[in-house]
């Protein structure tokens, strides 16, 4: 094997965004595209956005979202129908300004979001009171110009996403979906991501350009900075106004619409491997996982392995009849230990090592990726395979749960605050509600308000800045 082929040759700890990087490439998931700030998704990176994908639609459509599709070309002309919310794409807007070798006039954005798009065909779709609420979404690419500081699956000039706009014909409808589409996302990355997350609003001045308000949902990494894990955006009228957005209420009285529109990235792969990796490599929740268990025969000589495989084709049958994800490793001209470092590499949550003693004693050894815990099991009891994914996607949570606890502080002196940003962190600080101090402390320190978390109002406290009253408590943070 190539010097390439190793592990993981660097500690998490000290130098975090290399071992990243590696676990990415070294793991499989994705490899770099022939153009900068591009990435190509190999089969267990797309397998986990798929499994992400098949949640979400369940959901959705227990929520009356149905999928749609949109091309990805969209005019300027559109674009410049809500120019405040164009101003803030604008400068990583891709444009295409030509067919061939001929100029093709009003130029076409390679979509940076698709809000002027879909509210142009939604201005057509919705006539009357009957034709709502509409409510889909889109699984799409979309394209920004992030061609300095790109990350596999955190900031790329490409990435998958979905994204979800719904029409509705009362505000408080509106405000409704907005939270019940933040809670989805909350109990889907906690429950198969295994990563916590804390809800709430964004302040004014990072919410979505064109918003009435934002809500977000944001994790602290391993390294101390934060990441924007989703977004579900109060739209108000301040797109069916430009767009035209109306309908016809039972009375025949016409009226605006109320919008929402939401989204999640493949981001989430990344704030996953981020939170659970380690030295040896990738670690992946059970749910997600595209290979759940990995059987490792192992055997010197013909005779052992007919015995060891025919119990292997047993292990295998017995898993697949409960739906377990599972793959025997039966590579021929690796030693039993380059496997299991290989298979520890790739994340895959359970390992069943085999072998002729194994056979002989009825028993079988069980290694758990997530904190290398090994086992034996009687052969009778691969009934318990099941239970035991389940407990380590459990476990995956609560540590990550704890972890995160670890690295949340509550600070209200601002000496202390700069001091301790260094080393990264959620950081609870009071906050007096003006533009002003956010923009001091963010110039100051390179910590921004991440989230003012929902029932976070406190007006007992001084603003960790300016001194004066508080407002809130929100979570200051460096960001991703």
């Amino acid at each position: 094997m190539g010097k390439q082929d190793v592990g993981i040759t660097v500690s998490k700890k000290e130098d975090f965004s290399e071992w990243y990087t590696q676990v990415v490439l070294k793991a499989k998931l994705a490899d770099y595209a022939p153009v900068k700030g591009l990435i190509v998704l190999r089969p267990d990176g797309y397998s986990i956005w798929e499994s992400l994908r098949s949640t979400f639609d369940k959901k959705f459509a227990r929520n009356g979202i149905r999928n749609g599709f949109l091309p990805i070309l969209i005019p300027e002309s559109l674009l410049g129908k809500e120019q405040k919310h164009f101003a803030g794409f604008n400068p990583e807007v891709f444009w295409v300004t030509h067919s061939g070798t001929n100029e093709i006039g009003d130029r076409l954005a390679l979509r940076p979001t698709s809000e002027t798009l879909a509210y142009t065909l939604y201005s057509k779709w919705i006539q009357s009171w009957r034709d709502l609420p509409l409510k889909i979404n889109f699984w799409n690419t979309a394209l920004r110009a992030e061609i300095k500081a790109t990350k596999p699956f955190l900031r790329t000039s490409e990435f998958l996403w979905q994204e979800g706009h719904t029409v509705h014909s009362t505000k408080e409808e509106a405000e409704k979906e907005v939270l019940k589409i933040l809670e989805i996302y909350k109990n889907t990355v906690e429950e198969e991501l295994a990563i916590p997350v804390i809800t709430g609003k964004k302040s004014e001045k990072e919410k979505f350009v064109g918003a009435e308000y934002t809500t977000t949902m944001e994790s602290i990494m391993p390294d101390g900075k934060a990441l924007q894990m989703g977004t579900s955006h109060f739209l108000a009228q301040n797109f069916s106004k430009p767009f035209e957005v109306k309908f016809a209420d039972k009375d025949n009285v016409e009226h605006f619409a109320w919008q929402t529109s939401w989204g999640v990235s493949w981001r989430l792969i990344g704030a996953m491997i981020m939170a659970h990796g380690d030295d040896k490599g990738l670690v992946l929740p059970p749910k997600v996982a595209p290979m759940q268990v990995v059987v490792v025969p192992i055997y010197k000589n013909a005779e052992d392995g007919e015995k060891v495989i025919s119990k292997v084709d047993e292990i295998l049958d017995s898993l697949e009849q409960k739906s377990i994800r599972v793959h025997v490793d039966n590579r021929e001209g690796l030693s039993p230990g380059f496997k299991f470092n290989d298979w520890e590499l790739k994340g895959v949550p359970l390992r069943i090592e085999i072998g002729p003693k194994d056979i002989e004693n009825q028993s079988m050894v069980v290694a758990k990726r997530y904190n290398l815990e090994k086992i034996k099991l009687n052969l009778n009891e691969i009934e318990k395979i099941p239970d035991i994914l389940d407990e380590i996607q459990i476990e995956m949570l609560e540590k990550a749960k704890s972890e995160s606890k670890d690295n949340t502080k509550n600070i209200t002196d601002y000496e202390e605050f700069k001091e301790k940003i260094e080393d990264g962190g959620f950081f609870n600080s009071p906050w007096c509600g003006k533009l002003e101090c956010e923009d001091k402390i963010k110039e100051e320190t390179g910590a921004e308000i991440r989230v003012i978390p929902f029932n976070s109002e406190d007006n007992t406290k001084k603003c960790v800045y300016c001194k004066e009253p508080s407002v809130s408590i929100p979570i200051f943070a460096r960001g991703y």
